[in-house]
């Protein structure tokens, strides 16, 4: 096992799996015999390939499990009679988007069938009119952002990982960088056509702006990770494209200093994005990409300003660059400022940004996604560096300073000379669950929450009671049992 904590998290998850056997029935001859003819033989069976239905991009692959089968509708009616099928037969059924997650949300914990949304992967429309668009939840964000572009249209939200599909991000309510002026993938959500755990196909919400008509089962199913329903079609806000976008670098000798900045960047403009890097995780990224960061300190912020041209937002970079200078960039003057111009260098600067994770993950235990009110992102950086100091672990930070989200990783190795150690470092194993609870706790103080973009899924959940209150959690059990009496969708995750 990866960890002591994992291994304790896969017993418990043993223990559970051991409760629920006599709930649910295995996949025999007969369902698999009725899955074929509902998708037409677009089903996966053999053990090598269902490997790569097994789990998602959590670091530590212990926790993967792989189902009785996976199959891939192509249609709404056919997931109806899949769900259909599994409440009659009480057969557990997972939902799986692009597989981009980072907390075991569409791990088949109890085996059963994966229901895997990759041949549902067109644009059905973009309707300029309205600016609105109609996907469904099997199309990733990479294709979705050439067809917006084709459109002359602009769709805000970048949550990082471009292969992720529509359905998971709704399910996740990813945000990413850009959440600081444009908001999360919630914001832009507009309609939704769903089918419920026993098979009944509902749409909530279209193109209109706004409403008010009873509860918003809409915002209800954002965010909550396949448990309730299956998301086959998205409709979606967009926006007039930008007429000008840059990227500004700043450098700092300190992340203190370069976090301590952000508050007043935000009470004078609203940026697009604001990032904020240690600089101990460029030189692995840029090795991995074969690209180079623009500038070399210890820290930066990373700003991406939009606006009606580039007079504009040069305007806004003069005002953030006498913040920053006030605050003890490692600048002598504005001119010095870093500026990815041209489209080549802001993709350049955006890849390294976006590829991180993937640049240390072969050292990794676990990414946070904690989120704190973003006054607060400071003392709270402050309180992960000191525990690296007390444990002697590696607690690389970046994250989206503007709104408050944080990902602390937790690392089993060191870095030295821009490479990562090869040798782990002691007694890791016993730190892990210790670093994990302190990091949790010195959230919580400062009024932050356990998530932010990446969900609760599987390997959060013990955390969950600890910051959201039992009546809470009491009515989000109630929401599942209604929606989903056999409890079929999705089971063992978030509680």
């Amino acid at each position: 096992m990866g960890s002591m904590f994992l291994l304790e998290e896969k017993e418990r998850n043993t223990v559970k799996q051991c409760c629920f056997a006599s709930m649910y029935k295995r996949v025999d001859g007969q369902v698999m015999k009725r899955l074929e003819e509902i998708v037409e033989g677009r089903i996966i069976c053999d053990p090598e390939r269902m490997r790569d239905y097994a789990g998602d991009e959590f670091a530590d692959p212990s926790i993967r499990k792989i189902p009785e089968v996976v199959v891939q509708p192509k249609s709404t009616e056919e997931i109806s009679q899949i769900l259909k099928l599994a409440n009659l037969e009480k057969i557990p059924v997972t939902p799986r988007g692009g597989g981009t997650g980072l907390c075991g949300g569409c791990i088949p914990l109890y085996g059963g069938v994966v229901l895997s949304l990759e041949e549902m992967n067109s644009v059905l429309e973009i309707d300029k009119e309205n600016m609105m668009a109609v996907v469904e939840a099997g199309l990733t964000l990479t294709d979705f952002y050439g067809k917006v572009e084709e459109a002359q249209l602009f769709f805000p939200p970048h949550p990082g990982e471009e292969g992720a599909q529509f359905g998971g991000l709704v399910n996740t309510n990813a945000s990413g960088a850009r959440a600081v002026k444009y908001g999360g993938i919630r914001n832009y959500i507009k309609g939704l056509e769903v089918v419920l755990p026993q098979g009944e196909i509902v749409t909530t919400g279209g193109k209109y702006m706004k409403q008010s008509s009873g509860y918003s089962l809409l915002n209800l199913i954002i965010g909550s990770e396949g448990t309730l329903g299956v998301v086959t079609k998205v409709v979606i806000n967009l926006l007039p494209k930008p007429q000008a976008m840059y990227t500004l670098i700043v450098p700092y000798d300190s992340l203190d200093r370069a976090i301590e900045t952000v508050p007043e960047i935000r009470n004078k403009v609203i940026p697009m994005a604001v990032e904020f890097i240690e600089h101990d995780v460029i030189p692995p990224t840029e090795e991995l990409l074969g690209k180079n960061w623009p500038i070399k300190a210890k820290a930066y912020l990373m700003i991406i300003v939009d606006g009606a041209s580039d007079e504009e937002v040069f305007s806004v970079f003069e005002t953030i660059g006498d913040i920053c200078l006030k605050h003890g960039a490692a600048i002598k003057s504005v001119d010095e400022l870093s500026i990815a111009d041209t489209p080549k260098r802001q993709r350049d600067v955006l890849e390294i940004r976006s590829n991180i994770y993937s640049a240390i993950k072969k050292g990794l235990i676990e990414i946070l996604d904690i989120t704190v009110p973003p006054a607060k992102i400071a003392q709270y950086v402050s309180r992960v560096h000191e525990i690296s100091e007390k444990h002697s672990m590696w607690l690389p930070n970046y994250g989206h300073a503007g709104d408050g989200n944080v990902h602390t990783h937790i690392m089993k190795v060191g870095i030295t000379d821009g490479k990562l150690d090869e040798i782990e470092i002691e007694g890791w194993k016993d730190k892990y669950p210790v670093v994990r609870a302190e990091l949790h706790e010195a959230a919580k103080r400062f009024g932050g929450m356990v998530s932010g973009e990446h969900g609760i899924g599987l390997v959060k959940m013990e955390y969950l009671p600890k910051f959201i209150d039992s009546i809470q959690i009491k009515l989000m059990k109630g929401i599942k049992r209604l929606f989903d009496p056999n409890n079929v969708l999705n089971p063992g995750k978030i509680f």
